[in-house]
Order: C-alpha cells, then structure tokens, then sequence
C-alpha cells in the first residue's frame, strides 16, 4: 500500500490510497477539495491522471473536503461513496454522479482495498472518518473531529500508518486574532483536533505495527510544523514510526507502507 495527499487544510483536502495486486492496481481518492482543474494539476504532480482513479470517498460536506468531488466524479465518471447524511447536505450536486451510500462500521470494497468508515464528532451532517485495508497493511485517517472518543481510538489502534488531524496549538488559537465565535468552533467538542488532543489519541493506540505518523490540516494561522512535529514525535519518542507533516500547498508525495 502507498498514499499520498494533493492537499491538506483549510483550502482543500484529497488524499490517494493505492495498492497492487498482481497485474491489477486501485487507488482510491479520499476527499477532493479543489476544483477540477487544481485537482488534474495536482494528481499530475504525484504521476496520476483521473483515468488511475477507481472511485472517490467523501468523509463530510465541508467544502475542503467534497468541493470538487462531485463536479470531478461527474468530468471523469468515477464512483462516489458518502453517508447519506452528507448526501442530504450535498444532494443538489448529485445529478449525473453514481453514488453509494456507506456507514459506520461497514466496510466498502472498491479494487483490492476495503474501507471502513466510523463516524466521529465534527460539526457535519453525518461525518465519517475511515480505515482503509489491503491484503497486509492499514492505514487509519483522521482529519476532522473534536474530541477523541472511545469508538474513534478503536477503530485507528493496530495501524501500520495514520494521518492525523493536528488543526491548532491551543495558545496560539485562544491568542488569534478569529472572533470569540470561531474560536469556540474549532476548538469545540465538534470543531477540530489541537496539537495536544492528537497526541493524546496517538498516546492511547496500539501502536505496535505504526510505522509512519503523518500530521495533516494545520491550521495556517494557529499552528506551525514544528509544534505539530513536536507534539506527536514526543508520543513517539522511545519508538521508530517517523513523523511527516503535510501542507496545504503540496500535501506529501508516495509514501509506501512497507512491512
């Protein structure tokens, strides 16, 4: 299994999940927040084209995240999968598009990779978060959520790799110049994931197949690199999984999950 981000943040999120088996290869695009032209330049850059898709996951409806899907899936003619909460949110744009409609706990097999989506506390419909599987590793992602929550922390323990959500390091939030309003949201039970909350679920996993952490949806403006680095490399410390951090502008290239 490989994956790679064409972009991570506030601006736009898609992720690629791929996997070969024998003479057969899938890849799944997880979220798509650009529009078309940005999401073609983008998968160019990672030595794709929308022909390589097999279909795309959406977690929620937030427009960093389903903005482009749609209208992409629609261009291409690719499979859309959605809760049928973010479809009641989404369904205006639906026209033309063959969707399916996935639920916590039920695993979805599009090629050779089954996802599983679990839902999680984030200010959506009815949002989801996934763990993908091939036939020797997982992948466990989590970009948007509020809070930990037993359910969450079971579904990503025994990952061989995780992208995790690092939005905000809490002083620099409660000192930005956002309203009191946006404040209370992002960092809210339903809003989205600080520095130290990930490190706290990263802290609580099996961790004992983790071989690569990646920190993704910083926040531009109430985070940086270094404090998300830091925060998950201290979870880390006595243990060999690396940690990466993604960025809005170039996500991260291929990265593979070797055993």
């Amino acid at each position: 299994m490989k994956f790679a981000s064409l972009g991570s943040g506030s601006e736009g999120n898609a992720l690629l999940i791929s996997t070969t088996s024998g003479m057969t290869s899938t890849t799944v695009m997880l979220d798509c927040g650009f529009n078309i032209k940005e999401t073609e330049r983008r998968l160019l850059r990672l030595g794709m084209g929308p022909a390589d898709i097999s279909g795309i996951v959406v977690t929620h409806e937030h427009q960093d995240h389903v903005g482009g899907a749609l209208k992409f899936a629609r261009r291409h003619r690719l499979p859309v999968w959605l809760s049928y909460g973010t479809y009641q949110a989404v369904r205006k744009d639906c026209d033309g598009v063959a969707f399916h409609f996935c639920r916590d706990g039920e695993p979805l097999n599009i090629g050779d990779l089954e996802l599983t989506p679990y839902t999680v506390p984030h200010d959506a419909r009815e949002p989801v978060q996934y763990v993908i599987k091939d036939e020797r590793f997982k992948l466990g992602v989590l970009t948007d959520a509020g809070q930990a929550t037993p359910h969450l922390t079971h579904s990503l323990s025994g990952c061989d790799a995780l992208v995790l959500e690092c939005n905000h390091d809490r002083g620099m939030l409660a000192n930005s110049a956002y309203p009191p309003s946006l404040r209370s949201r992002i960092g809210g039970a339903y809003g989205h994931l600080s520095n130290e909350t990930t490190a706290e679920i990263l802290a609580s996993l099996d961790r004992s197949r983790l071989k690569v952490v990646i920190g993704a949806h910083l926040s531009q403006q109430n985070n940086t690199p270094e404090l998300a680095r830091a925060a998950l490399s201290r979870v880390l410390e006595q243990e060999t999984a690396r940690v990466i951090i993604a960025c809005q502008a170039d996500g991260f290239n291929w990265i593979t999950i070797e055993g």
